[in-house]
């Protein structure tokens, strides 16, 4: 992302979640096994990710669009007011204190999200097929550092300091890191949340 594009944004990211990226699932995970193997022989210490994170596994299928809102909002709760007993509030409550595959498990059982889901799939003017290649994850700003929130992997993967006024730029190199991987493909897409009317 050009610097001058990310500057207009940046005003109306508060705190945004960066939604991207659609491409192989498999395939991103044989690069970000590449890319893993690279940061094993660089200098960069590797952190534990925070505690802060809201993070879950994705297990149900076709699901990663609403796994990534879900990461979103969820580490978003400390700058957002979510409307009291409203189906987000209620969720983060009594997830809260579960570990990310415990999550996982509490969102094949809800039958509300799987409702919610299934009308949404199927609301658009484009057909919901099954064995869909496209894949979506996020970005976030947790305690000074930026994430990417993948329910495909197995925690949250740490990409460096971060802010909540740099979280855009931050995670445009990230991404442009990535699609640099898949010169070839057009199927990218980020979206941003945020606070403010664009």
């Amino acid at each position: 992302m050009a610097p001058e594009a990310a500057s207009c944004l940046v005003d109306v990211v508060d705190a945004a979640r960066l939604l991207p990226l659609e491409a192989n699932p498999d395939v991103m995970n044989q690069d970000r096994s590449k890319e893993a193997q690279a940061s094993a022989t660089s200098s960069v210490e590797t952190k534990e990710p925070s505690k802060n994170v809201y993070f879950t596994k994705q297990t149900v299928g076709n699901a990663c669009g609403t796994v990534g809102i879900i990461h979103a909002l969820g580490n978003a709760t400390s700058r957002i007011k979510l409307a009291e007993g409203s189906y987000f509030d209620r969720f983060y409550k009594r997830t809260a204190d579960m570990n990310p595959t415990q999550r996982a498990t509490f969102l094949e059982e809800d039958e509300e999200m799987e409702n919610a889901h299934s009308i949404a799939a199927t609301a658009g003017d484009t057909e919901a097929k099954d064995g869909v290649i496209e894949h979506y994850i996020c970005f976030s700003c947790v305690d000074g550092e930026l994430y990417e929130l993948d329910g495909g992997t197995s925690q949250p993967i740490p990409h460096g300091p971060s802010t909540p006024d740099t979280l855009l730029h931050d995670a445009a190199k990230v991404i442009k890191a990535r699609l640099a991987l898949y010169s070839q493909s057009i199927n990218f897409n980020v979206m941003v949340f945020s606070g403010k009317v664009i």
